[in-house]
């Protein structure tokens, strides 16, 4: 897990808390709960925007910039990988092409990215301003900060991504399932109580599959009805569909800078974003 490797046993627990269904096909009962919907969403766009925010700071290490610009470095990096990759790419089946996704999870990635951003930089700076030794990424010390910046970034994040769960600009990391192929669930169930008594039993049969349509000798084939006890459940839970208008989403988009921007003025009050 990424999450984990950023943040040790600090996403490790998140993970399991949040994300990790309990038994084979009850993602969708698990994360029922709004909250794990936050808590998964938000390590999602920490991890897509980590991965770029620890590229650039790799990547322009030696190049003498002023910390300022190298904060606006990590964040057109970790904004870019995080909205066309661990959003817009790894979402492409909800909306059907990947240009889609990508005009679909634009502004949700970019008010969580400045929220995570904000966090980040108010930890970030100050601490490298006072450990020039943390600032080379090929030093413990570099990982170590870059950790708690990130913690720092997911902490402030979390009301940010409640507010778009909430309002159906992200999905709460809800599993989509093929209609054609459900997951047992009933017979995961059966065969976890069996686990539990200590009793032998073979796996149940494979739960009845919804055919697809085809043709016929009296024509276009119909498909079998709705199946509730094996079809796992669908719906709203599983797409995005924004409850929110644009006077709304004009208000928070502002509220995302200004927590960004409010990460700017501490570190320039608690660091030094001259510093090359």
């Amino acid at each position: 897990m990424i999450i984990t490797a950023f943040s040790g046993l600090f996403g490790a627990l998140l993970y399991v808390l949040s994300c990790r269904e309990p038994l084979p096909g009850t993602h969708e009962q698990y994360v029922s709960a709004k909250w794990r919907q936050v808590v998964g969403s938000t390590m999602h766009c920490v991890t897509g925007d980590g991965i770029g925010i620890l590229a650039a700071k790799v990547l322009t290490s030696g190049a003498g910039l002023p910390m300022w610009a190298d904060v606006l470095c990590d964040y057109g990096l970790g904004f870019l990988f995080g909205w066309t990759v661990f959003q817009a790419l790894f979402m492409k089946g909800m909306f059907g092409s990947y240009r889609t996704s990508l005009s679909k999870t634009f502004i949700a990635e970019l008010l969580s990215m400045n929220a995570v951003m904000g966090g980040m930089t108010a930890v970030m700076v100050p601490w490298l301003t006072h450990d020039m030794a943390a600032t080379h990424p090929t030093g413990p010390r570099f990982w170590f900060v870059m950790s708690i910046a990130l913690c720092t970034g997911f902490l402030v994040a979390l009301p940010m991504n409640w507010w778009l769960v909430d309002h159906g600009l992200k999905h709460g990391m809800m599993t989509v399932r093929s209609d054609t192929g459900p997951v047992p669930q009933v017979a995961a169930l059966a065969l976890a109580g069996a686990a539990l008594c200590g009793n032998q039993q073979h796996p149940p049969a494979p739960a009845r599959r919804t055919p697809k349509p085809g043709r016929g000798a009296n024509g276009p084939a119909e498909r079998a009805p709705y199946d509730a006890a094996t079809a796992p459940p669908t719906g709203r839970a599983h797409h995005m569909e924004p409850r929110v208008g644009r006077g709304r989403l004009a208000v928070m988009t502002v509220v995302s800078f200004a927590i960004f921007g409010a990460g700017f003025v501490i570190a320039g009050l608690f660091g030094d974003l001259t510093m090359q």
